[in-house]
């Protein structure tokens, strides 16, 4: 990542010359010297945060985490890694191989899970946030509680996958899908298949609750994207 650079000194040092902090201290003003002390500690995420919005058609800045409306950004997973769970929808392959498993053992118990939606590509997620905002109505921030914007969706990593109970689809994409066999039996189960629950009620994230919504973290490289996230909830 790039260094933020220092401010030019402006002022004569005294002729015992102190050390670096306490030149920063005499060349830089109080405002300066809190987002020096803010540049050391997050690097990253505060050179993000002073730049304009990270997404064409949103005046929005990014937090001091990252985050954007909500949401923490998020790659899109490479097609090669990508497998099919359902007809036109697909998961990164370890994602994918757990889901399978797990939709096996939910059957196995008289549950009928289906996969509503799993990967999408950032291309379609502009597409779903701003298309509909406009059909809407909504302020982007209304939108982002119930959409991610472009770019910070976890659905783009091939992680993520939204249920619906094969029994009861009125219930789909509902918060209504928390009354169901297969919301319960996720609630039971998922963490054996290590699949969380993305976004609880009330979750720090300020995202509307969506019982639906899943992610995979079983292997090393999925907690690694999701370590923010789950930084922030606890």
């Amino acid at each position: 990542m790039d260094d933020i650079p220092l401010a030019r000194r402006s002022t004569v040092l005294p002729r015992r010359a102190p050390g670096p902090l306490g030149i920063l201290g005499l060349a830089l003003p109080i405002g300066a010297l809190v987002v020096l002390a803010l540049a050391l500690a997050f690097p990253g995420p505060l050179r993000r945060w002073l730049v304009p919005g990270p997404v064409a058609g949103l005046d929005a800045r990014l937090s001091i985490d990252g985050r954007l409306l909500g949401h923490f950004p998020y790659p899109e997973v490479a097609e090669t890694q990508l497998l099919e769970v359902a007809p036109g929808q697909q998961l990164q392959r370890d994602a994918a191989q757990a889901l399978l498993a797990m939709q096996r053992a939910a059957a196995a118990d008289g549950v009928n899970l289906v996969v509503l939606s799993a990967f999408r590509p950032i291309a379609l997620q502009k597409q779903l946030f701003f298309d509909v905002k406009s059909e809407r109505n909504q302020s982007a921030l209304e939108r982002a509680q119930v959409s991610a914007p472009p770019g910070f969706s976890e659905h783009s990593t091939g992680y993520a996958v939204d249920f619906g109970d094969g029994s009861r689809p009125q219930a789909h994409l509902s918060e209504a899908f928390a009354q169901t066999p297969a919301f319960r039996w996720l609630q039971d189960h998922a963490a054996r298949h290590h699949f969380i629950l993305s976004f609880p009620r009330d979750n720090a994230q300020g995202v509307s609750y969506e019982p639906w919504h899943w992610r995979f973290e079983g292997t090393a490289e999925a907690l690694k994207l999701f370590e923010p996230a789950q930084r922030l909830a606890r």
